[in-house]
């Protein structure tokens, strides 16, 4: 019943061990507690039985002794001196080859002989086999040679110390037995365990380069042994085969999509041209109220135009269809760009510092990349702000800068600036699509450039966004510009 009761305590413990802690610990922590529980209670019964052995051979040799003694001993008694005069064998040499201590006592409970004398046994007591004053003491009856009326009395003793001794080592013994025990137990179910463990290792190591890299055509190592973990590989490779398959069916699906956009957005615009050059016509030759109404479509026309070109940017980029690219200086493009947007800065105090900086790029979108950034600021800040770009060659990159002392971008929109279709609270025109920082994004990777946001203030007042591209050398660059 405590076996098992120990062994129950044991796996209790183990399926109750801390979640975070590694499998192998676990098994092999299981393994350990479960030795140690039956190590334990074999070294209980062990113990019992050998200290209750040791005990009764202790008490068989000390009686042995006794009755060994008792037998062979002859002694003389003189009634008148109460002492006794003769002993055969000799008393102190057999109590020093047994290592006991002997004493003689007379019918009165007088000791009438003892050695060695230096031992102190306690009273004289009349039981055959008593543990007195940390001793086991034998009493035998003697009768005198001479006097076979006299009986004294044979008293043998010996020291329990040595037999706790003895019965300290065996426990001692037993314990460090069990500790060894459960230590090897612990070192070869760890070991044990990883072994066992290391097919999900590798499953697990596999599994996180894929995560990484993204790539679900890569295949799992699959074991040699036919059991649980060889079925989770064939699982886990089944699903990355079907995640890809998925994932090839959905590139070919945005694929098309993608390109039907970039067509249709193509496409549009030559209507879209047609519809605008009749509108301007029509607007010009009516008046009153019917020319107001001309105006008002030709103003949806022209934002819808603004949105297929926009649409038209962003669907060549996500297809990869790059536009022609040729020797560019960007810092025209800013002056350009700058001089177009001037009509409508209102109240702004727009200022541009451009020098010469050369790029291999699509001249109209970087036009759009630079008069974007400029808008953006300009629609977001209120009158009266001061809204500042510079373009600026440093060693072989282009860093075109646009920044402003306006109220800033709020944080929760700052993370998501240059996605599409994400608009500010501030914006004033009303004619946002929330497309401009996501085509400036567009533009910046198709030249293999950054952009980012930041706060020229400490207090996060301002906003300043770096566009930087990598520049042309300046003898392709001459070379172009004379072609």
């Amino acid at each position: 019943m405590k076996l098992g009761s120990s062994i129950r305590s044991a796996v209790r413990a183990t399926f109750s061990a801390p979640r975070h802690l590694p499998i192998r610990w676990r098994l092999a922590g299981g393994s350990a507690l479960l030795t140690l529980a039956i190590l334990c209670c074999f070294a209980v019964f062990v113990g019992i039985l050998t200290t209750d052995r040791i005990r009764e051979e202790f008490a068989l040799e000390t009686e042995q002794v006794a009755d060994d003694l008792a037998d062979r001993l002859q002694f003389f008694f003189d009634p008148l001196t109460f002492q006794v005069t003769e002993l055969d064998p000799p008393l102190d040499m057999v109590a020093l080859s047994k290592d006991v201590v002997i004493r003689i006592v007379d019918p009165r409970g007088r000791v009438v002989l003892q050695t060695p004398p230096d031992r102190e046994l306690g009273p004289p007591r009349r039981q055959r086999s008593v543990e007195t004053a940390g001793y086991l003491i034998e009493t035998r009856a003697l009768t005198s040679a001479e006097d076979p009326s006299f009986v004294a009395y044979l008293q043998v003793a010996r020291p329990l110390a040595r037999l706790e001794a003895t019965v300290g080592g065996v426990q001692a013994a037993l314990v460090f037995g069990v500790l060894v025990g459960t230590v090897i137990s612990l070192g070869a179910g760890l070991f044990i365990a990883r072994r066992a463990m290391a097919p999900i290792a590798a499953l697990t190591s596999t599994t996180r380069e894929i995560a990484t890299t993204r790539d679900p055509a890569r295949r799992v190592p699959q074991p040699a042994a036919r059991d649980e973990v060889s079925e989770l590989a064939g699982t886990l490779d089944e699903m990355l085969q079907a995640l890809a398959a998925s994932r090839e069916e959905t590139e070919v699906m945005l694929r098309r999509q993608r390109e039907f956009v970039a067509d249709a957005s193509h496409e549009l615009r030559t209507p879209l041209t047609s519809v605008l050059a009749n509108l301007e016509l029509l607007a010009d030759t009516l008046d009153g109220e019917r020319e107001e109404t001309a105006r008002s479509a030709l103003r949806s026309t022209q934002r819808m135009r603004r949105l297929v070109a926009d649409l038209l940017l962003l669907a060549r980029a996500d297809v990869g269809r790059a536009a022609p690219r040729a020797p560019t200086d960007v810092g025209q493009v800013l002056v350009e760009a700058a001089s177009e947007l001037e009509p409508v800065a209102g109240g702004h105090e727009l200022t541009v510092e451009a020098e010469r900086a050369p790029v291999e790029g699509a001249r109209d979108e970087l036009h759009r990349l630079a008069l974007n950034l400029m808008e953006n600021a300009l629609r977001h800040t209120p009158e009266g702000t001061h809204v500042r770009a510079a373009v600026q060659r440093e060693e072989d990159t282009v860093t075109l800068v646009v920044e402003d002392d306006g109220p800033g971008i709020p944080p929760e929109v700052r993370d998501r600036v240059f996605e599409r279709f994400v608009r500010g609270a501030g914006d004033r025109g009303g004619g946002s699509f929330g497309l401009g920082l996501s085509i400036v994004r567009a533009v910046v990777d198709a030249h293999g450039g950054t952009v980012a946001l930041t706060s020229p203030t400490v207090d996060g007042h301002g906003t300043r966004f770096t566009a930087i591209l990598p520049a042309l050398a300046e003898q392709r660059a001459l070379v172009g510009t004379e072609a």
